[in-house]
């Protein structure tokens, strides 16, 4: 089957796009009444309230993937999130689980920066530039591939929250690292641990040259040249505006934001960190978050003691993570009801099996 022919299979009949909210909402209800714990619904904290409210677990997706891991009970898991997502928890959940993804051009556009052919590529020139002296990393946010890689070789995944754990460790087996795919976390975690900006390069998987102004013995870290499409739109004139409009404001953001913008913040951190760090704070407290919409809308809803604004007033949700909507939602589990095997997720043997070493590397550590 083509794309084009994967796509209209795949693309969401007229009538779910025809019924009232109501209607879609009692079509949810009423499937996961009747499936009761053959389904689990997992929801990233990035989702839509009308999708957000129907879920099971929340959390980051590393976190979704492992719960959905637990839930032996499920035989159906409707991940709402990404694709990349969706594949970590296929590769973590038992053959008699199947993993569904309510919209299949739900997908990542920093997961997108790097596949497996730019990789191997890209690896293959390192390992002439620099020899056996580099060790890969990725993000959680990447495809399966892309971990598969990672495990292959000797590396591991990483989060946001252990980040700088992870690279501690990376340094412990190889004078070098990788990372992938976003460049921005990798930079913000290396600084961090003490790497100077100027130790650090950039590979560039579309020149298929590694960016670097000074001798190639000098570089510790190597960083793919991706980023996060939505927090790389939080800027230092968005900091220096909440500065100047709000002096009394902290500012916290997610270290998916640029070096620059992390740099001006008061505090950085995870999803988790950030939900964490507004739980905590004083009523009457007030902050700018740098981190995804539809999150800052539900902090705000959440925390009406507390004065919290979107560091970019003009920032709008993930496009991507919205795909994931009611109606698609609707579709799914009728589907499922129906027992139509549509909108899987399958990450295939030898790929899954990469990827558990990469994962495990770095749960071994958690």
């Amino acid at each position: 089957m083509n794309l084009l022919e994967t796509l209209q299979t795949n693309a969401l009949p007229e009538k779910y796009r025809n019924m009232s909210t109501g209607e879609l909402e009692e079509r949810v209800r009423k499937v996961k009444k009747k499936m009761g714990d053959k389904l689990f619904i997992p929801c990233h904290h990035y989702q839509k309230d009308e999708v957000f409210q129907f879920a099971d677990a929340t959390g980051d997706s590393l976190k979704l993937a492992q719960l959905s891991q637990e839930n032996r009970k499920a035989e159906f898991i409707v991940f709402c999130g990404v694709h990349f997502m969706a594949e970590t928890a296929d590769i973590l959940t038992t053959e008699h689980q199947k993993v569904f993804l309510p919209d299949m051009r739900a997908g990542c556009s920093m997961a997108d920066m790097a596949d497996i052919h730019q990789t191997e590529r890209a690896w293959e020139k390192l390992q002439t530039l620099f020899g056996d002296t580099i060790l890969p990393l990725t993000y959680v946010n990447s495809t399966a591939a892309i971990k598969a890689f990672v495990g292959e070789n000797g590396g591991a995944t990483v989060t946001s929250s252990n980040a700088e754990k992870m690279v501690q460790w990376a340094f412990q087996q190889k004078e070098r690292i990788l990372f992938l795919p976003d460049q921005h976390l990798g930079r913000n975690t290396a600084y961090n641990l003490g790497v100077s900006l100027d130790e650090m390069a950039v590979w560039d998987p579309i020149q298929n040259e590694l960016v670097f102004d000074g001798p190639p013995e000098k570089v510790k870290v190597i960083l793919w040249k991706g980023h996060c499409s939505v927090h790389e739109n939080f800027t230092v004139a968005n900091v220096k505006q909440v500065r100047e409009d709000h002096p009394d404001m902290k500012i916290i953001v997610h270290p998916e934001c640029s070096r620059e913008v992390v740099a001006l913040a008061d505090l950085a951190g995870s999803t988790n960190y950030i939900i964490q760090a507004i739980e905590n704070s004083e009523p009457g407290s007030a902050w700018a978050i740098g981190t995804e919409m539809n999150l800052v809308k539900r902090i705000i809803q959440q925390h009406p003691d507390k004065k919290i604004i979107s560091l970019n007033p003009h920032m709008c949700p993930c496009l991507t993570m919205n795909r994931i909507d009611l109606p698609h939602l609707a579709w799914c589990l009728d589907s499922i009801e129906q027992g139509e095997d549509r909108n899987i997720i399958q990450v295939d043997e030898k790929t899954s099996s990469f990827a558990m070493l990469a994962l495990d590397r770095m749960l071994a550590l958690s």
